[in-house]
């Protein structure tokens, strides 16, 4: 009652619900625990990924509307509350796009579908999946040095990859990326292990690993959340820095050797540096598609001398 006195005296101005608040405040008890985000938003889940060569890409591409109908007339078919709407591609593979959220039963139909066309090679197509989210996690309580009679072989990142594998709680578990190894401190031995794995955005699979533990030869190993590191993305429709792929709002594709209004695949075709052109001095001849390119790239980010997605650009030190 004493310090609600000594507030009222400093701010006369403060009525009843004011004086409560700021002696919550000094007392501590409107203190809000940070809380850890631990799983990232990931792209539009109204669409089936399916991951192949470039060569794939191309060659399926060029027939996609006729794709298109044959997917929804097998959908029809089966009776399936779905449709696809139309297919995109990336430098990764391509995506279908649908109306719904597809089910098993509707990705095995496009995938069965994709593997069977004439048009691509099926032993360079991964397997068809809905997009993930990330989440991020670290693993505490491993020893830095694991072989107790040799301390100069340090823990790697495939001795994680055989623990994890090993232990039943990771079973249904996917990593998104290699483990990551660091030691806690100079003058400790032991290690902290960062992980990323595929999840759902509710965080499904990062809520039954938090605070698990398991054993790692003589220690017992804990997991924990970590805060979620997405980067910053790189489109690959512009190569512009900031937003996702599928987030993009130009309509058209951008080449990322030179900028140019194309497809990346096409840049022998409609790269201006690879055309001839007879008004510049000296005069440009054409790159022939044998022949090694004479010129140097232009990044569309920093303008170097290099494409658009390469490590050399300072774009990749955010």
């Amino acid at each position: 009652m004493s310090e609600v006195l000594k507030i009222k005296e400093t701010f006369p101005s403060l009525n009843a619900k004011k004086i409560e608040q700021v002696n919550n405040i000094v007392n501590g008890q409107n203190k809000i625990k940070p809380q850890i985000k631990m799983t990232t938003k990931g792209p539009l889940r109204k669409q089936i990924i399916i991951p192949m060569s470039n060569d794939n890409i191309v060659s399926f591409m060029k027939n996609s509307s006729s794709h298109v109908a044959n997917i929804n007339r097998l959908l029809r078919n089966a009776k399936t509350d779905i449709l696809v709407d139309y297919i995109r591609s990336d430098n990764t593979g391509i995506s279908v796009i649908v109306s719904k959220i597809a089910q098993q039963s509707d990705i095995a139909i496009i995938d069965n579908y994709i593997k069977n066309s004439t048009d691509i090679n099926s032993l360079q197509v991964k397997e068809a999946r809905l997009p993930m989210s990330k989440s991020y996690l670290k693993i505490i309580g491993i020893p830095y040095y694991p072989h107790s009679d040799n301390c100069q072989t340090k823990l790697s990142s495939d001795d994680i990859q055989n623990i994890l594998k090993q232990n039943h709680i990771f079973d249904n578990i996917s990593l998104a990326s290699k483990p990551r190894v660091i030691k806690v401190s100079p003058k400790l031995d032991m290690a902290l292990v960062w992980i990323d794995i595929w999840d759902v955005q509710s965080g499904k699979n990062v809520k039954m690993l938090i605070n698990r533990c398991f054993n790692v030869g003589n220690y017992i190993a804990t997991i924990r959340g970590a805060n979620m590191n997405p980067g910053v993305p790189l489109c690959k429709n512009c190569w512009k820095w900031g937003h996702a792929t599928m987030s993009c709002r130009i309509q058209e594709s951008r080449c990322v050797k030179c900028n140019g209004p194309h497809k990346s695949e096409h840049h022998r075709e409609f790269g201006w540096c690879c055309k001839a052109n007879d008004k510049v001095n000296p005069p440009r001849l054409e790159t022939k598609r044998d022949k090694p390119r004479p010129h140097t790239f232009k990044c569309s980010n920093c303008k170097g001398d290099h494409q658009a997605d390469s490590v050399q650009c300072p774009f990749w030190r955010h």
